[in-house]
């Protein structure tokens, strides 16, 4: 599969006949160099509720008719936009046309704030597992470092981590070299840094530098191969 980084936590990912979405944070995303009308998504995975991940789902998925597979909470609230939504929750897999899902545990908190101000619990945060091919990315979400990610390692064996150094909101690049050397994948992305001036770190001086040929960063518009 085919893999770009589009800032923030935002993926997309190209398989032989689909593309998915992770976290579509496009409009507001200062380091995102599509606009929404360009995006094509034939499926949306969603870590969790927060706006910068939630991001602009419901306007994609209308215009593609997109599926939209997130927790359980999350994809009832995003069904309430008439979207089509395959609800799983932590701990579950589910094997698609397109590659299979699974969700994983992750700290943190999982919120959508409408317009008018107004917060809606949307469950539990979460990490995903996807694989295509014979192929695992393990995104991490938003999430504090945990020892199950040892775990994660151990049993899903990822071959390529896309993991948060942001620090403040989730783990900094200290936290997240732990967590790279207990997932053991064979490349370590850095996500979630930079949009906001309370998450500015500096990706490789910080994080990939210190993984030698085992971190990569990806400029936004960049593509991997896994």
């Amino acid at each position: 599969m085919k893999v770009t980084y589009h800032g923030h936590s935002v993926l997309e990912i190209q398989t032989e006949e689909h593309s998915v979405w992770i976290d579509p944070f496009i409009n507001g995303n200062n380091q995102c160099k599509m606009e929404v009308k360009d995006v094509k998504a034939d499926v949306i995975l969603l870590t969790h509720g927060h706006n910068d991940h939630v991001g602009d789902t419901v306007e994609i998925a209308k215009k593609n008719n997109s599926l939209v597979v997130a927790p359980f909470e999350l994809a009832e609230y995003i069904g309430t936009y008439d979207v089509e939504t395959h609800p799983m929750h932590i701990g579950g897999s589910h094997t698609f046309s397109w590659g299979r899902v699974k969700f994983t545990q992750a700290f943190h908190g999982s919120s959508y704030t409408e317009e008018d101000g107004k917060v809606i619990y949307t469950g539990m945060p979460s990490g995903i597992l996807l694989t295509v091919d014979g192929k695992t990315l393990y995104h991490a979400g938003d999430t504090a470092l945990f020892s199950d990610m040892k775990m994660i390692g151990e049993l899903e064996k990822p071959d390529a981590a896309f993991l948060p150094i942001g620090d403040n909101f989730t783990m900094g690049p200290d936290d997240a070299l732990i967590a790279a050397k207990w997932i053991g994948a064979s490349i370590n992305i850095p996500i979630h840094y930079n949009t906001f001036p309370v998450i500015e770190q500096d990706p490789e001086l910080a994080f990939t530098s210190k993984l030698g040929n085992k971190g990569k960063v990806l400029h936004s518009g960049e593509s991997l191969n896994i």
